[in-house]
């Protein structure tokens, strides 16, 4: 009797444990698993960081964009020379205190990102899709905000532009400052300048440009994220680390996008600069200036860039949304 007993509940207690294997580990760590209280103020800090750290390439790359031919710069290494010779380090860094704005709305655009996500995941739509709707959607909203500071820090990193020791002033406003002068004031004038000639709607030049390429470069970037991330995951060895997978599929991700939308990026940059009138316009001068070289045009800049930044950003992301989770969570997550 008693050994039929022991038997029955050894066999019961064997066939709880089949039945119920140890949960696997948390691949996503989605919206309502974090503690907010600590995730957005530790997201705003991550941001600002990498924003700091990459303004330089941002303002290479506009500069190269904007430039027709090779007037000025003959490549990234050479612009970066004649910045730091001719504007030193403050050169690299003009129009960052207005483009830092950007934090604001990256805690928008990451909110609506990860709400549109949960959303989606409720009608158990695939993980790819729910990434590429959800990082196009957030992106309509960001832009929204950010144009008109995007606006200004352009006019702002096209200030001064020395070539060869010669002064060439890339901004179409071509106002008269006296040396000195303070940035607050220089953005102040450029903001004035910009109202006197176009209005409110010159605040949003090339709001349409900017949705056309930043709405698919977000969605693409998401969904390229979701499916690297999947794939290295598959075939990667499972003692590798989550959070290395992870800054892999975000370069990997950044890659992908900028060769697909960088006429896009062109287009937007000029439209907002240059005061053209429409896309369309700026294709066509793009195409006039460049030829094919268009797709290439400041490329090498914006891939750096965007390897950098793609790869900092998941990096920053990730980690903070591991700290930021909640304790019933933390035991399923894996670094």
């Amino acid at each position: 009797m008693w050994f039929r007993s022991f038997v029955t509940s050894t066999y019961e207690q064997g066939m709880t444990t089949m039945v119920e294997p140890p949960p696997e580990f948390i691949k996503t760590i989605e919206w309502e698993m974090m503690d907010k209280t600590k995730f957005f103020p530790l997201s705003m800090l991550s941001s600002f960081t990498v924003r700091c750290a990459l303004y330089p390439l941002t303002l290479i790359k506009t500069r190269l964009q904007i430039q027709k031919h090779n007037d000025v710069y003959t490549g990234m290494f050479d612009a970066y020379g004649k910045i730091y010779r001719y504007e030193g380090i403050a050169g690299l860094y003009k129009g960052f205190w207005v483009s830092s704005v950007q934090i604001v709305s990256g805690v928008v655009y990451i909110s609506i990102y990860e709400g549109i996500r949960h959303l989606l995941a409720q009608r158990n739509v695939d993980s790819r899709v729910r990434a590429l709707v959800a990082g196009g959607t957030a992106s309509v909203f960001s832009q929204t905000i950010i144009v008109p500071f995007d606006v200004l820090s352009q006019h702002l990193m096209m200030m001064g532009v020395h070539s060869n020791g010669n002064k060439e002033a890339f901004d179409t406003l071509r106002l008269a400052l006296k040396p000195g002068t303070s940035k607050f004031t220089i953005t102040l004038e450029i903001a004035k300048e910009i109202y006197r000639q176009d209005g409110i709607a010159g605040f949003y030049r090339g709001y349409l440009a900017s949705l056309a390429n930043y709405v698919p470069n977000s969605a693409l970037w998401w969904g390229f994220y979701q499916f690297y991330q999947d794939e290295l995951h598959n075939i990667m060895p499972s003692w590798v680390s989550h959070l290395f997978i992870q800054t892999m599929a975000g370069t990997l991700g950044g890659f992908s996008t900028v060769i697909i939308t960088n006429p896009l990026d062109i287009v937007r940059a000029r439209l907002q600069v240059q005061r053209l009138e429409s896309m369309r316009q700026a294709f066509k001068d793009l195409w006039v200036e460049e030829g094919l070289r268009m797709f290439s045009k400041g490329l090498s800049a914006r891939l750096i860039q965007s390897a950098t930044f793609s790869f900092s950003i998941i990096l920053g992301y990730e980690t903070i949304k591991r700290v930021s989770v909640n304790d019933e969570y933390k035991k399923y997550v894996r670094w």
